[in-house]
């Protein structure tokens, strides 16, 4: 426990630091009126299509779909891309960010 103590008096210093006399943000002032307003056409529409052997999620903009994300039963997704608007889809692999955190061992009993 006496151990336990200086951590948690330093952990909570940050609070302690904060000066006085703080000031509220000032309120967001609202878009120009040259702002196109919200489309919910340009939102894309995906319809999910599940089966034994694997899952498709379409994705449509405005009723053309361009672009299919296939999820087998077994193995990793991938997608199919219409990359011309021509019907004729490629498959390509969106890459997910490669977050990979230190794994350091710092201490151990």
């Amino acid at each position: 426990m006496r151990r336990l103590l200086p951590l948690l008096l330093l952990a909570s210093a940050p609070v302690w630091a904060q000066p006085a006399g703080l000031q509220p943000l000032p309120v967001v002032p609202p878009p120009p009126p040259e702002m196109e307003a919200f489309d919910a056409a340009l939102e894309p529409q995906v319809t999910i299509v599940k089966s034994e052997r694997e899952t498709r999620e379409e994705f449509r903009i405005k009723g053309k779909l361009y672009m299919i994300k296939v999820t087998p039963a077994a193995g990793p997704a991938y997608y199919l891309i219409d990359q011309h608007g021509d019907g004729k889809f490629i498959e390509s692999h969106i890459p997910t960010p490669a977050v990979k955190p230190p794994m350091w061992i710092i201490h151990s009993w």
